[in-house]
């Protein structure tokens, strides 16, 4: 027997709690269905020592600050605990160890059927996020079965890697964190580096993050003529969330004695086969750094603001002597290889047309093209921010109310 519910939300993370909250204080019944516990990402697809890029006072959700200036920036076990903490206090409706099997149309309605059931709804939010299954290059596969593989998601520390070497592949924020960890261990390392944004931890003596808050660069619209895959594809930013202000970047790594190549393109046993495209992903990396620089500049200008300037951080990223062509792993005694190259969104569980043809939801700011389906949590969905924590809890205040009026409409045309 089927169950029914105003709206169904589809991800216990930190967007799904944010909307329920949203849709509770706007009075829509909703559900929220969690495959895991709730945050369970947080707790089982990161490495221990990951740490939030943001700082704590930026750890919040609608109705609650889970961390504030003071707690620095969470660690990932810590943050799962708070959102738990968040779910409880405001008795928001979540299932816990549900997987959703399929989602259905039945006329006007979805139907969703679950490893514990099925339910009918009026309208559902997919909050399933952007860190849905990782993404890897197809030449992988021809990667000798001599060398390990592992996802970030997988890792748990250097100390849990085969012997060896180890070669990381992709320099945002993660893959940047985990080259540094695994040379500090000891270990022979290598990563290969494509698209990424240089960032300074902190500017003009504020956190970086201080600064983009303030002046609105979090919140800006995103722009209309991208696609959804265009969006997710941006460079993220090259950061590591820690208390001493550490700055992160490819020469910092080069000093640690990290091996810096350019893109991996291919394989062929123990041979991978980089791009010579180093020095142009570098410059490139500068230019959006002084871009984010200068719109932080401008904004002090413009407000009068009393902070000293930082010639260091517009010092530029110094000259890398790249590998080119082909490394054999085996000859330089690399056993490892982590994939750091991001992430796929999995909507194979969506029993109708709602995807592009690169596989992203069809939808602008959250609303999807099928009435009454919507997203949240997914990158630039809104703003620069919509897949942050605070940013989601933003997005999740804006959709709340178009939800609530769309379903508040339907009921006046029944009753009509």
């Amino acid at each position: 027997m089927a169950q029914f519910i105003d709206c169904l939300i589809i991800g216990g993370g930190q967007a799904g709690l944010a909307m329920s909250h949203c849709l509770q204080q706007a009075g829509v019944e909703n559900l929220v269905l969690e495959r895991g516990s709730i945050a369970h990402r947080w707790t089982s697809a990161r490495w221990p020592s990951l740490r939030l890029l943001t700082p704590g006072w930026m750890t919040r959700l609608p109705g609650q600050q889970l961390a504030d200036a003071a707690d620095g920036f969470l660690g990932a076990g810590e943050l799962a605990a708070r959102l738990q903490i968040y779910a409880t206090g405001h008795r928001l409706p979540v299932i816990e160890n549900i997987d959703v099997l399929a989602l259905e149309p039945l006329g006007e309605r979805f139907r969703a059927v679950t490893s514990r059931g099925t339910w009918v709804a009026r309208s559902v939010v997919i909050a399933t996020g952007a860190c849905d299954r990782p993404r890897l290059p197809r030449w992988g596969a021809q990667l000798s079965p001599a060398i390990h593989q592992l996802v970030s998601s997988d890792y748990r520390g250097a100390d849990a890697l085969p012997d060896g070497g180890v070669l990381v592949v992709g320099a945002s924020a993660t893959g940047v964190q985990l080259a540094s960890e695994i040379a500090a261990s000891g270990r022979a390392t290598m990563l290969a580096a494509g698209s990424h944004v240089r960032s300074p931890r902190r500017y003009r003596g504020r956190d970086l993050f201080d600064w983009l808050d303030a002046s609105g660069f979090l919140t800006d619209r995103t722009p209309a003529n991208r696609t959804p895959a265009q969006l997710i594809a941006q460079p993220s930013m090259q950061l590591v969330g820690s208390d001493d202000d550490r700055e992160i970047s490819l020469a910092g790594l080069a000093d640690q004695g990290v091996a810096i190549a350019g893109r991996a393109i291919g394989a062929l046993g123990s041979t991978v086969a980089f791009e010579d495209d180093l020095t142009a992903n570098i410059r490139r990396a500068e230019q959006r750094r002084e871009g984010l620089l200068a719109r932080i500049d401008a904004y002090i200008a413009a407000e009068g603001i009393d902070a000293p300037e930082d010639e260091a951080a517009r010092c530029r990223h110094g000259v890398l002597v790249p590998f080119r062509g082909a490394v054999d792993l085996k000859a330089r005694g690399i056993s490892t290889v982590v994939w750091a190259t991001g992430y796929r969104r999995d909507y194979s569980w969506l029993h109708f047309d709602a995807c592009d043809a690169q596989g992203e939801l069809r939808q602008a700011g959250g609303i999807c093209d099928i009435p009454d389906l919507y997203a949240l949590g997914l990158p630039f969905m809104r703003h620069r921010a919509s897949s942050f924590i605070d940013g989601v809890g933003r997005d999740a205040e804006a959709l709340a109310p178009i939800i609530a009026a769309r379903l508040g409409a339907t009921n006046s045309l029944r009753a009509a």
